[in-house]
Parts: C-alpha cells; structure tokens; sequence
C-alpha cells in the first residue's frame, strides 16, 4: 500500500530473528518452564500449543499482516487502514494502546533487565559460591533495596537500546538481532549440555516438564488418589494467557516490525516459524534450569526468585556454577535486550513520521522519557515501597499495588489482551477483504487461509475474552 520511510527487513531470515527476539523474553525463562510443571507438565504443554495454534499465531499473522498493509508506525497504520476500509479513524487507537503499553512495559522491564546485568558481575567473581538461600537472599535484597544501584543498571540497558534504535533499521535492529539472537541459541544449548551431565538430575527435570498429567491440570493441587478434589479450569487459562502474552502480540511491536517486511515473505509460514522458535526456547530455558534446580534440591515453583536466588545458589555448589552461571545472566540480558527493541521502535517510529524527527533525536528523546518514568518502578522496591498511588480505590485491584506493580497489572491484564482482541476484530470484521486476501497471499480456494479467518472471526476472539476476563480475576 504505502512505502515505509524506515526501510525493509534485508530477508525473512532476519525478520524471523528480530520477531522471534520480540516474543523471547525474561518470561520464557522463568515463567513457561515452572508453570508448564506445576500444572501437569506435559498436559500443560499440549494445552499452550493448541492455544498457540488457535489464539497465539492467527493474532500474530493479523498484526503482520496490518501493519505490512499500513507500513508505518502502529498508530498511523490503523489511521490509514481504517480510511482504506472507510472506516472511522477512531481505529487508530488500537495503535495508541500499543504504543503506550510498549512504552510502559519498557519502563519497568528495563529494571528487572538491570538486575540481571548486575548480576554477571556477581557470579563472575563468584560472589554465590558456597552461598545458602540466607546469602543469596541478602544479595538479592541488597540490589533491589538500593536506589542508586538500580538506577545505575535501569539506566546502562536504558543506554543499550537507545544506542541500537538510535542507528536505524539496518545498521541497528538487523545487525543487534543477527549476532544476538543465534548467541543467545547458542548460550541456551550450552547451558541445556550443561545441565544434562554436570546436575545428575536431567531426567528429574525433563519428567517434572513433560510427564503428562491431566489430573494436575484440572485439579491443580490435588493427587489422583484423593476423591474430595475441585475442578478447576486455571490451568487451561494459564496456557492460554502464556500462549498470548508469550508471543509478544497486542503491543504494536510484532505490527511495527510487519511494516519492514518485504510484500514476497510468507505471512503465514512467518508466524509459525516465530511460534515455534519462540516455544522451543522456552522449552529449552526448563531443560537447563529444571535439572540444576532439583540436583541443589531447591524450590521448582519459585517464581521471579528462580533467577534470582534459587538458581545463583545452584550455581554456587556446582562444578563450573560460576562460569555458567555467567553465561545464564548474560543469556537473559541478550532476551531482555532483544525484547525491548520491540518495545521502544514504535514510538520512535512515530515521532520520525509524524513530527519529522531525525531517528537519533527521536530515540534519545523517547528513551529519556521512558527512563524518567522507570525512576517510579526502582523507587518502588525501596524508597516508594509503601507508597500505592490508587489506594484510595480500596474495592479495586490497584488499592495495594506500588508503581511497578501498577504498570504491570495495567499493561499484562488490561492493555494487551483489549488491544490483541481489537486487532482481531479489526482484521477479521473491518479491513476490506480484498486487502486482506492480496496481504496474505491468499487465491481462492486457500485453506490456509481459510482456516485463519476462521480462527480469527470466531476462536480467538473468545480465547482472547477469557484472557482478558482471567487477568482481571473474574473467574478467580
């Protein structure tokens, strides 16, 4: 439809690499892993990926598809999309929503992201050898609990994609996620080697991830041998939210980086390449975690603390713990790090078209805002630890909740799903046929085709609903 002004993704290969980078997070691996085990491993597993087939990847395939016809940034993309459909431009919001979720995910993920860096450092000079959870715990409190510390990391990685936005499509983001993500490969299968033959526990681990257990995913917490057990459907919707928010979809960046994509490259084969290297890490990021942790005899289900106390500790008492150990930190700034490229692309590419901003002048600038407002969630862990901003709505989820947690709720279980289940309707109900046939390659009669729109107009929609009804804790 439009040319872009930002330039074109170099080949599907590189595309692939920058969208799976998206989708590959600090959730990954941590989240997936622990989650797939407490919930009946192997069932939970099966459950994400009919999820990923039926939700995941059809709200993926729509934000490609927008934002290749739309060409620009999120926001002037649906504008321009709405009007090609004859439809009011108050469409366009779906792209704000994205835009200004990115950018408050971004503010508080580049705090957890500086925690890992901040702790390379620390395992390179074997600051976790021999150390116990009272050790591990005192450092780990002694990071967050410093103000002036955290500031310094939030604002090196705030510096490290700045830097990389800031040159520009093919010097910046095709470059970064060329060496980053195969290194990131690379370090993960090294670490899953590791596991396999220095823990002694890598089968404990691949039976706590895959054994396949639908009692535990329909009666979490109960054994088969008990009779008295509630039926529950939590963990069905714990896949389904990991397969939505897991792919990196209803925050623009999966549409930003759809603009760049070339009109020859495959929609549909796309996504599902992105989907499945995007699980496959995840599974991956349990092989290596999951036998370290049971070798120590340390807590699977540790939730955010895994990284950061459990596994150091683990580290600690293994043989080449420290140098590995290294290598798992590094290999979460690298996820963290491709992640937030994503995050901060939008806005910058918005301020280039619609205020004629240079590229560097826009990154920088949009960076130090973002940064600014990162100061709430580091302050939030010492300093503004007791202040909650919305107290006063004491009947509301927000009464108790800090700035971090605030941004966190806001953007995970409000902004994203309305802004993935808008996109689906957009996609499916509003853009002109034709459009979307001659987008996704698509001659009658086509399957394929088909079945996403299928999908796209029916299943998701309510898939997405649930998430979103889930996140809230209705169905608590």
């Amino acid at each position: 439809m439009t040319n872009t002004p930002h330039g074109q993704w170099s080949s599907r290969w590189i595309f692939i690499l920058a969208a799976t980078g998206s989708a590959v997070g600090l959730g990954n691996i941590w989240k997936f892993p622990y989650t797939a085990g407490e919930n009946g491993g192997g069932a939970f597993i099966l459950m994400y990926l009919i999820c990923v087939a039926a939700i995941g990847i059809p709200v993926m395939m729509a934000e490609i598809m927008l934002g290749r016809r739309g060409r620009q940034s999120p926001i002037n993309a649906m504008h321009t999309l709405a009007l090609e459909a004859q439809r009011h431009p108050i469409w366009k919001i779906i792209g704000w929503s994205g835009v200004v979720a990115g950018c408050l995910i971004l503010s508080f993920y580049s705090v957890i992201a500086g925690w890992a860096i901040a702790y390379i450092p620390k395992m390179a000079l074997g600051t976790f050898s021999g150390a116990g959870a009272e050790q591990a715990n005192a450092v780990f409190n002694g990071l967050i609990g410093d103000p002036w510390i955290l500031l310094v990391w939030h604002s090196l990685f705030m510096m490290m994609v700045i830097t990389v936005i800031a040159k520009g499509l093919e010097k910046g983001l095709e470059r970064a996620v060329s060496i980053l993500m195969p290194t990131l490969f690379i370090l993960l299968i090294a670490l899953v080697l590791y596991a396999a033959f220095s823990s002694g526990a890598f089968m404990q681990g691949v039976q706590f991830m895959f054994a396949t257990d639908f009692h535990a995913l329909f009666y979490p917490g109960c054994t088969p041998e008990q009779t008295a057990c509630e039926f529950s459907g939590q963990g069905v919707l714990s896949a389904m939210g990991l397969a939505f928010f897991s792919l990196s979809i209803g925050m623009g960046a999966i549409m930003m980086y759809g603009a760049y994509l070339p009109k020859n490259i495959s929609i549909t084969s796309s996504a599902i390449t992105i989907a499945v290297a995007d699980t496959l890490v995840a599974l991956l990021a349990g092989l290596a975690i999951f036998p370290i942790v049971f070798a120590n005899h340390l807590d699977p289900a540790a939730g955010p603390g895994l990284v950061f106390i459990t596994l150091p500790i683990a580290f600690g008492h293994m043989g080449g713990g420290t140098v590995f150990g290294t290598l798992f930190f590094l290999l979460l700034v690298f996820a963290a790090w491709t992640s937030a490229f994503s995050l901060l692309e939008p806005v910058v590419a918005w301020l280039v078209e619609s205020w004629r901003m240079t590229r560097t002048k826009a990154a920088i600038g949009c960076g130090i805002f973002i940064w600014l407002l990162g100061l709430l969630s580091v302050f939030s862990f010492n300093i503004l630890s007791d202040f909650k901003p919305l107290s006063f709505l004491s009947s509301t989820p927000f009464a108790d909740q800090t700035f971090f947690d605030l941004f966190d709720y806001l953007t995970s279980n409000i902004m994203l799903p309305i802004g993935g289940l808008l996109i689906a309707i957009f996609a499916a109900w509003v853009m002109q046929h034709a459009a979307r046939r001659e987008e996704m390659g698509a001659e009658p009669p086509d399957m394929s085709y088909n079945t996403w729109l299928f999908l796209i107009r029916y299943i998701t929609p309510i898939g997405v609903a649930l998430i979103f009804l889930n996140a809230i804790g209705l169905f608590s």
